[in-house]
């Protein structure tokens, strides 16, 4: 079994919010390991929206770029692994990966991403990340000027529904056979001309990924080019909970995150989380922040909260 010791940090997760966080510390000259297993949400999707510099590139290339960037850093270690197990000792952390590896590190960074969960409606999977989507801020621009709909939550249809009018005319918010559209929001909706569809869905359908119609059980099917759909983010890994972190209260998008507080410090000395698992409103440019900051809380720890005390004369 190999074994690296003495680290100041292990960050676990290559996303943008751990190559962010690896970044700020390669530059601060702390000794570190990322292991990444891969798993990005964002690699379904064409490219990325409204991220200045990188506008439309596609997330796969961000994140080589990021590797690179990190490899110019000696102090750096990027390893393709997945961590299963993390222990707090009396001095520090013990993290063993997936390929035998155990790596000890005087503090953690977590950073491993979310699962995505979405309704299990025929043709979605394959269109995740193209014509249907999550987020009409990173998505609705190539979708612009189609035929939208919105399939989640009633409670917040109105205003999913209203909000997609910024990029299309032609917007229906989908029940899927529920009733728990209430006749205050339906109201709201007809005033914006957003129409109500509450036949239930067979399939959303189109050649390859695209989305050009959405098919309902009694065989009818409109026009559709592109979808909203409300998700639920979910922990990937059992990580936060056998380390004993609180987590925070859930909310409409994320189920289970890891309690932080503005410096990115979970509950656990010398942990810190960052990007979607400790997220409250999930976006590639608040993960890239939350890194940054995960990182500058690390080497407050190391160089500040932990220095030795003055010696008395």
């Amino acid at each position: 079994m190999n074994s690296i010791e003495d680290l100041d940090c292990v960050v676990i997760g290559g996303g943008v919010a751990g190559l962010s966080a690896a970044l700020v510390l390669g530059r601060a000259r702390r000794r570190l390991l990322v292991v990444d297993a891969g798993e990005q949400s964002n690699l379904a999707a064409d490219g990325i929206g409204g991220l200045l510099g990188s506008d439309r590139r596609p997330p796969a290339d961000l994140y080589a770029q990021g590797r690179r960037e990190l490899a110019a850093y000696p102090s750096t270690d990027f390893r393709h692994d997945r961590v299963v197990t993390v222990r707090a000792g009396e001095k520090g952390f013990e993290v063993e990966t997936e390929d035998g590896l155990t790596a000890r590190s005087s503090t953690l960074v977590l950073a491993p991403g979310m699962d995505y969960r979405y309704p299990d409606v025929a043709g979605l999977a394959e269109r995740w990340g193209h014509g249907a989507f999550h987020c009409p801020f990173c998505h609705g621009w190539e979708v612009s000027g189609r035929p939208l709909g919105f399939l989640g939550d009633l409670e917040h249809g109105a205003e999913r529904g209203l909000m997609l009018r910024a990029w299309s005319d032609d917007v229906t918010v989908f029940t899927n056979g529920s009733d728990d559209l209430g006749s205050e929001a339906r109201e709201r909706l007809d005033a914006a001309g957003v129409a109500v569809e509450e036949r239930v869905i067979a399939a959303l359908r189109g050649p390859g990924r695209e989305l050009e119609s959405i098919g309902f059980s009694d065989g009818t099917e409109r026009p559709l080019g592109g979808l909203l759909v409300q998700t639920e983010l979910h922990q990937r890994s059992d990580l936060a909970t056998s380390l004993g972190l609180r987590l925070g209260s859930p909310n409409p998008v994320v189920k289970d995150p890891v309690k932080v507080d503005g410096r990115m410090a979970a509950s656990v000395p010398g942990v810190f989380a960052a990007g979607d698992a400790a997220a409250q409103m999930p976006s590639i440019q608040n993960s890239i922040a939350a890194g940054a900051m995960a990182a500058a809380g690390v080497i407050h720890e190391l160089t500040i909260a932990r220095a030795p005390a003055p010696v008395s004369g």
